[in-house]
């Protein structure tokens, strides 16, 4: 039975993965900071589909985090056929303005500690000549956005990171997608501090999380480099910008997200 592993498990995208991985027979190991979500999640996971499910109680922006995440792993005897790094966060306002405490440790979150479990279980992989990665990037990463300046920029570089170690794996028998969703049911947008009245004005329907995942599955099934979820007009967005001057395109964004 194969293993996943995925960080940010606790609600939203990640544990949309649990509840889908589970339903095909995978053993979890479920990474979050909420012990109480993570442990009912594993309850319930375990009780339905007769799976085995570990949790780590982990802050990934913490010094030392994703080895002690790593160590753990090993010290359990746990092989990671699946690591999705799913673990992440937004802030929305204007980067001079908003704390800078916050923007740096979204960094350390969104790209830092998602390079680092990449390496550490990536190794592994290779040696085995096996295993998959999903990295959760976004439909940001396609084009700057002021007012979400950081968390576009921390997508962009998953995005590209993505997609070049899907090129250096591939002709090892292992995969690596990056996840691109448009908006999503989670609690993103809250935790971002968003206008409710921009996210409404959008126009733009949340997909269901468990969606986003069954397309990232059936993706990474055909050993695609990334995939862009959620339906028209996702893939719109993500394209359009390549035909247009990007001075136009940042502009235009900068607008419809400023207050």
């Amino acid at each position: 039975m194969p293993t996943a592993l995925i960080t940010g498990a606790s609600g939203g995208i990640g544990a949309a993965f649990a509840i889908e991985l589970a339903q095909r027979q995978h053993n979890l190991i479920l990474v979050a900071r909420s012990e109480a979500k993570l442990q009912q999640l594993a309850a319930q996971l375990q009780q339905e589909f007769n799976i085995l499910v570990e949790i780590i109680v982990q802050d990934l922006t913490a010094p030392g985090a994703t080895t002690a995440v790593f160590d753990a792993v090993v010290k359990k005897g746990w092989t990671v056929d699946l690591l999705v790094n799913n673990a992440g966060c937004g802030d929305y306002g204007a980067f001079a303005d908003r704390p800078l405490a916050k923007q740096v440790g979204m960094v350390q979150l969104n790209i830092v500690a998602l390079v680092e479990l990449s390496h550490l279980f990536l190794s592994g992989m290779r040696e085995r000549k096996s295993g998959s990665i999903i990295n959760v990037a976004s439909i940001a990463a396609f084009q700057p956005m002021p007012y979400l300046s950081i968390y576009a920029a921390t997508k962009a570089f998953v995005l590209s990171f993505s997609e070049a170690l899907w090129a250096e794996n591939k002709d090892l028998g292992i995969r690596v997608l990056a996840l691109c969703p448009g908006p999503t049911e989670s609690d993103f947008f809250k935790a971002a501090e968003f206008p409710a009245s921009l996210a409404s004005s959008s126009g733009q329907k949340l997909v269901p999380a468990d969606e986003v995942v069954r397309d990232a599955l059936k993706a990474l099934e055909k050993n695609q480099s990334n995939v862009v979820t959620g339906g028209f007009p996702n893939p719109l967005i993500v394209n359009m910008p390549r035909f247009m001057p990007r001075e136009l395109v940042v502009n235009s964004i900068a607008k419809l997200f400023r207050r």
